[in-house]
């Protein structure tokens, strides 16, 4: 089966939870259907040094922006962080581009989506963030307003948005647009973890062993 590429950009105090959901599910395919692609996660950075999340873990890179060819990633993930406005992460939000207009998937949350908006590249796109009045305070650069999406995430075409409280939301988009759950196993997976009924965890297990 062909292995397909998620990149995870990883920089200083990016916010552990927030693809957790979603790298999880996604390394693990413990809930995929029998006919999902296999998908490998690797992290991406500015450079090789090492970086240190929020929660204190520290990661050292796979792989380097501009390193790799295209045509090798399925999608790239950008999480939040306190560092997006350092210029050293230009180079990922010009490969951001890069992908979205290829047709490639770029899937941003929290901090991701200011830096996304402060290039413009949300603007043609319905897309959501931590608030509106967030991106217009801090985005110079952002026109985007009348696509904005006062919800937790949101999936327009190749772009997936999230804001800070919608890790959950957000990795249910990801699984949507990847094709790697049944839509009775995403379905059951998103309201166990939403609902914390203990109901949808045999729902979730039923769904898988069909």
């Amino acid at each position: 089966m062909e292995k397909r590429t998620i990149f995870l950009y990883v920089l200083d105090t990016l916010a552990d939870w927030e693809p957790g959901y979603a790298i999880s599910e996604l390394n693990s395919k413990r809930y995929f259907k029998k006919d999902a692609p296999a998908y490998f996660i690797k992290t991406l950075a500015a450079n090789k040094h090492s970086i240190t999340t929020m929660g204190g873990i520290k990661i050292i890179p796979d792989a380097v922006v501009g390193e790799f060819e295209i045509d090798e990633t399925e999608m790239l993930i950008l999480p939040g962080s306190e560092e997006w406005e350092n210029v050293k992460h230009a180079t990922v939000l010009d490969l951001a581009e890069n992908l979205l207009n290829k047709g490639k998937t770029v899937a941003a949350i929290c901090g991701g989506t200011s830096a996304l908006a402060d290039r413009g590249l949300l603007d043609n796109f319905k897309h959501t963030s931590n608030d509106l009045g967030y991106l217009q305070h801090t985005c110079k650069h952002y026109n985007g307003s009348e696509n904005y999406q006062a919800v937790p995430a949101v999936t327009d075409r190749n772009l997936i948005t999230a804001s800070s409280v919608g890790a959950l939301e957000f990795a249910r988009e990801i699984f949507k647009k990847l094709g790697v759950f049944s839509t009775p196993t995403l379905e059951a997976w998103y309201q166990l973890f939403n609902t914390k009924k203990p109901q949808y965890f045999t729902e979730l297990m039923d769904s898988v062993n069909q």
